[in-house]
Order: C-alpha cells, then sequence, then structure tokens
C-alpha cells in the first residue's frame, strides 16, 4: 500500500479537516494571512490528521467528530514547522521556499505562534479535558525535546539513548497524541487508547528515524532537501552515532570533527564514513522494530480497512523515499 492507498479511506473526512483548516487560518492580519496561504499552497502528507481519522474510525466511531482534533494535531505540527525552519536557518521545504525566506523570521515566529494560538482555540471548542490535557502535554514534550535537540547541536558525544530521548518528545509525542485522540473521540475504553498511544509512540520513533536515515540516503530531488542538511546543522542523527560507536580511531575522530563543524564538514567524506560501518543497516533495523512494535499494537482491533490503512501506514514508513 502506498500513502494514498493508506489515506484512502479517510479521504472524505480529510478534506473536511482541510477545509476547518483552512477557514480557521484567516485572519484580519495581512501577514498571517499571506503565511497561512503559503502554508496551504505547500501542501504535505497531512500524515498527523490522517492517523487521527485513521484511529477514530478503527476505532469505530461514525461521525465526525475526529475532525476537529485532527485540525488541531496538524495545527500544532506546522506551528513546529515554521518555528524549525527559523532554528535551522532553513530555506526550502518540500522544494518551496519557507516562510522564514519569504518573509524573514520575526513574520515566521510570530506565526508560528499565531496558529499555536489558534490551535488552542480549537481545543477548548473540543470541550473534552482529555483531549486538551494531552494535547498540553504533547506540545510542552514537543517544546522540551526542540531544545534538547538545540543542546545537543554541535556535540559529538551525544548518545544513542540521548538521541532516541529527542525524538521520541519532539517527533513521536504528537504521532501518539494523534492516534489516542482518534480512539478518544470515538469512545473507546482506557486499554484501546493505550494501545492507541502505543502505534503512534512506535510509529513516531519509526518516522524520525527514517527521516534521519535519508539524510544520507535520499535523492535531493525526491527528498526536497540536499544530502547532509542534518550533518550542516551539526546534528548528531542516529546513523553518525552509530558510526562513531563502531568505526575504527580515524573514522570516529573524523565524525566527531564534522559535527563539531557543522557547515564546514566534508559531507561527502562523512557519507563515505557512514557507509564504511554498519550504519546504514543498524538505523534501518532500528526502525524497523518500531514498525514491528507499531504493528503489534494494532491486535486488539477488529479486522477493517481501517486498521489495514494503519498497519500500511507502518510499512510506508519505512519504505518512504522523502
Amino acid at each position: 500500500m502506498d500513502f494514498s492507498d493508506c489515506t484512502a479511506p479517510v479521504a472524505e473526512d480529510m478534506r473536511a479537516v482541510d477545509r476547518l483548516i483552512g477557514e480557521r487560518l484567516r485572519s484580519d492580519v495581512a501577514l498571517i494571512d499571506q503565511i497561512a496561504a503559503h502554508i496551504l499552497r505547500a501542501g504535505g502528507k497531512r500524515l498527523r490528521p490522517n492517523l487521527v481519522l485513521l484511529a477514530a474510525r478503527a476505532h469505530g466511531a461514525h461521525n465526525g467528530r475526529a475532525v476537529l482534533p485532527a485540525a488541531i494535531v496538524e495545527l500544532i505540527h506546522t506551528a513546529t514547522l515554521l518555528h524549525d525552519d527559523v532554528v535551522d536557518d532553513t530555506e526550502r521545504r518540500r522544494g518551496q521556499p519557507t516562510a522564514n525566506a519569504n518573509w524573514g523570521n520575526p513574520g515566521a515566529v510570530l506565526s508560528g505562534d499565531f496558529l499555536y494560538t489558534r490551535s488552542f482555540q480549537l481545543m477548548v471548542e473540543a470541550d473534552d479535558m482529555r483531549i486538551m490535557r494531552e494535547l498540553a502535554d504533547t506540545t510542552n514534550a514537543i517544546a522540551e525535546g526542540e531544545v534538547l535537540q538545540l543542546m545537543n547541536c554541535g556535540n559529538p558525544d551525544t548518545d544513542e539513548t540521548a538521541y532516541l530521548d529527542v525524538i521520541d518528545r519532539k517527533t513521536a509525542r504528537l504521532f501518539r497524541a494523534a492516534t489516542a485522540l482518534g480512539a478518544m473521540v470515538a469512545g473507546a475504553d482506557d486499554v484501546a487508547i493505550s494501545a492507541a498511544r502505543a502505534y503512534g509512540e512506535s510509529l513516531g520513533m519509526a518516522f524520525q528515524i527514517v527521516d534521519d536515515l535519508l539524510d544520507y540516503l535520499a535523492d535531493p530531488e525526491v527528498s526536497g532537501k540536499n544530502l547532509g542538511t542534518d550533518l550542516a546543522e551539526g546534528k548528531p542523527t542516529l546513523p553518525l552515532i552509530r558510526a562513531m560507536a563502531v568505526g575504527d580511531k580515524e573514522t570516529r575522530e573524523f565524525l566527531r570533527d564534522a559535527i563539531r563543524n557543522g557547515d564546514d564538514a566534508d559531507v561527502q567524506g562523512v557519507l563515505h564514513a557512514v557507509e564504511s560501518t554498519d550504519a546504514i543497516h543498524y538505523t534501518s533495523a532500528a526502525a524497523q522494530r518500531h514498525v514491528a512494535d507499531a504493528k503489534a499494537a494494532l491486535a486488539a482491533l477488529p479486522d477493517s480497512a481501517y486498521r489495514n490503512a494503519l498497519a500500511g501506514l507502518a510499512d510506508f514508513t519505512v519504505a518512504r523515499t522523502n
């Protein structure tokens, strides 16, 4: 199953989410309207809101209650991207200029703040304390993860445990919230909600590990970013961490210097160093283990097109090229 096959069962629901986002991103402040229109044009997979919708349907929801939390999750995710692009000084995303490249860092940061506060307004409309608590805890964890990642930038002593802690907070927590919200609005019990969280958590971990692996493998024309982008930002991700752990002394010292130097690093030399170890296979295997955990968490759900789609998304996560 490719991504479109996986999300086809909730395509109508997703159109409702897109309509709601389009309505709620409107503002009488011209710059916000311009950046909002830019965001909507940029598109993207809308993976996280699709997870809300699929989880809700898989747990038996037959109404539109999942549309609102799905929109909230997408607004939070988009806000994090706006802020990330400023922190990382990113100029292109999905092959298009970023908001900060077009309107400068202040405009991008403040527009990201607008998306966060708009998502808070929608949380109030949901009128469900469980949803508010889930998302409040999640946004706090995301902020912590981003700060931890910033602290690790340029630090060659970052180990695998520290790396996994960062991606759990900055990526996996929002996946976990997405699937938990879907189960909640479907009226699932606590056991089912916990299983939904487990699926989302494992899927999010796999997604970010693959994302970091693609920084060393992807075709820039397909992925929309240059090879070695994470390295240029001084981010010690799992391929580098593993290569330093198992490489010879010369490889370790070369990679340590590359992380410290960031933009001035020899990207091709780093790619060769990573490929000379088992780092690529090791990183891919780590993602595969999380995918297996995600699919195992679906076992309690009744057979349906929605459960199959969630399983398909897990497989898509490790097969994707962007």
